[in-house]
């Protein structure tokens, strides 16, 4: 999806991806603890995509890209590169839509999460524990299959449907002040600047990442992004 990746996802692709993926998804709750707005000062509200189909978020993009595929494309199938939550989410919306995917894990990635993607369906090919392995073995794949590239976050598709996650929150929760979300990949707080600035503006945006796993704030620093394939020991003082 190399020409794809360069496509820009507007507000009307995250409508659209909000009606397809409604009948694979949750509306998942948001909850609140007493206990946590007492110790921090503030009125918090937690959007459990814990709840999710597949156990995570990622199912939202995953189920957007695999459900607006043609019938010709999606006759090929779908694949993607990933050692855990994408790779069972994509698993599970290729599992809904009836195709085949194939998902290039590291042999290290956790038996739960590879038991996870064999049971929705997923064919796992699996790689050493390094980027340069994922890719090699990767690019392989996609050339014998011609399968449809499905990049865990790095997809207009994707993000469109991560977006969504925001889209309900707004719903479901009134005069929010600023919205906290995860930057790992990027797929979620692109999705969810996506939303935010098309229909609360006012409402600021706070990117979470580890503090042993910072390499977004080290790339922001640093002016280019700084790859990470694993979190740095945290040093305790």
């Amino acid at each position: 999806m190399s020409e794809q990746t360069m496509i820009i996802p507007t507000w009307d692709d995250v409508k659209i991806a909000h009606e397809r993926i409604r009948p694979y998804i949750h509306e998942t709750p948001v909850l609140t603890s007493r206990f946590i707005n007492e110790l921090t000062g503030a009125e918090l509200f937690f959007k459990c995509e814990n709840f999710q189909k597949a156990g995570a978020f990622k199912v939202r993009g995953a189920c957007n890209a695999v459900f607006g595929l043609s019938e010709e494309q999606a006759a090929v199938g779908v694949a993607t590169h990933s050692s855990g939550n994408h790779a069972l989410s994509l698993s599970y919306a290729a599992g809904q839509r009836g195709i085949p995917v194939s998902v290039v894990m590291p042999r290290t990635a956790p038996q739960a999460k590879k038991d996870a993607v064999i049971g929705y369906g997923g064919k796992i090919v699996e790689c050493e524990p390094s980027t340069s392995s994922r890719e090699a073995v990767f690019a392989e794949m996609v050339a014998q299959s011609g399968a449809d590239f499905i990049h865990p976050y790095n997809d207009p598709r994707v993000i469109a449907g991560q977006a969504t996650c925001s889209r309900e929150l707004l719903d479901q929760v009134d005069n929010l002040d600023a919205v906290i979300a995860p930057i790992g990949g990027g797929g979620m707080i692109s999705g969810t600047c996506l939303t935010l600035s098309s229909i609360a503006p006012e409402v600021k945006i706070y990117a979470a990442e580890p503090l042993n796993a910072d390499d977004a704030a080290r790339s922001f620093r640093a002016g280019h992004i700084i790859a990470d394939d694993a979190p740095r020991p945290l040093r305790m003082a």
